[in-house]
């Protein structure tokens, strides 16, 4: 089992954003399971095609879209491609932090 530490912000400011105001459970479950493919690290991308992150989260690949669409209209995650088929690549955004 790998440990991950967590910024104390998600587990209790955006877990309550995400799921009480957004209604967005999954929203919530994807960007978990991205910070933990990535360790919260700062500018880390991890390859993770929808049914990856479905198998990571428990979801189904339809909740893993709605979830990463609400994250990137909130600006939570970045998403790139290499190509239009190429696997997504995502990074945790912490946009609470200035720097």
């Amino acid at each position: 089992m790998i440990k991950v530490p967590v910024d104390e912000y998600v587990l209790t400011t955006l877990l309550a954003d995400l799921v009480g105001h957004d209604r967005a459970p999954s929203a919530f479950l994807v960007y978990v399971a991205i910070w933990a493919r990535t360790r919260g690290r700062r500018g880390a991308f991890t390859p993770a095609s929808h049914a990856t992150l479905a198998e990571d989260t428990g979801l189904s690949k339809s909740a893993v879209q709605s979830g990463i669409r609400r994250l990137l209209q909130r600006k939570l995650i970045a998403a790139e491609r290499a190509s239009a088929t190429a696997t997504p690549r995502y990074a945790v955004l912490r946009p609470w932090i200035r720097r």
